[in-house]
């Protein structure tokens, strides 16, 4: 494992689960909109909703307690918006054992307060105009 930090990390639990006892695929899916949401505010310092989520894998499965680390990085921007990354890996309960068990993208669109796309770079670009 490279050294990086993980946007969120969480305990699977009994409630999140599929009939099959494995963890469900669609909770994989929201952990990792959780942490890549969090980039992306802090990102583009403000509002930011998702509006695609694409590429999704599950190379591998994750049990009840195991311990789920999201690794999120931007991947590209845009006026309005940036594509994020997102990889869930799964640490064994009781030991330090670590498989990748989910990845897929994610674009968000960051909102104004009027809720209307505005520009992903505007707070930066206020900064540095402040700055001059």
């Amino acid at each position: 494992m490279q050294d990086r930090q993980p946007m969120i990390r969480v305990t699977a639990m009994p409630t999140d689960l599929n009939p099959y006892g494995g963890v469900f695929g669609g909770w994989l899916m929201a952990q990792m909109a959780l942490g890549a949401g969090s980039l992306a505010s802090r990102e583009g310092q403000g509002k930011a909703v998702v509006v695609s989520a694409t590429d999704f894998a599950f190379p591998g499965a994750m049990q009840v307690g195991d311990e789920l680390s999201v690794y999120c990085e931007i991947a590209d921007t845009g006026t309005t918006s940036l594509t994020i990354n997102a990889e869930a890996i799964a640490r064994t309960r009781n030991g330090e054992a670590e498989t990748r068990v989910a990845g897929g993208t994610f674009k968000f669109v960051m909102l104004g307060e009027d809720d209307k796309p505005r520009p992903f770079r505007q707070a930066s670009i206020a900064a540095e105009s402040a700055n001059d």
